[in-house]
């Protein structure tokens, strides 16, 4: 019995024919331009969405303490 392993269900075999596929379209010398462009992506959308939790919070603050002054 084959057990699926990997991402999406995606067993080792499949993985690996997708990869080689990649490998024939945009050859060994643009993988790595490809490699660094994803974790630059991926990274901004990290920093993105840390920062909007940021401002989130602090727009919470504000107003919290705009209350506590119209209260006091």
């Amino acid at each position: 019995m084959f057990i699926a392993i990997g991402l999406f269900g995606l067993g080792p075999v499949e993985l690996g024919i997708i990869l080689f596929v990649i490998l024939l379209i945009f050859g060994p010398k643009r993988l790595p331009e490809m490699g660094k462009a994803i974790g630059r992506t991926i990274r901004e959308l990290r920093k993105t969405s840390e920062g909007k939790d940021e401002e989130e919070e602090e727009e919470e603050e504000k107003e919290k303490v705009a209350r506590k002054k119209k209260k006091g």
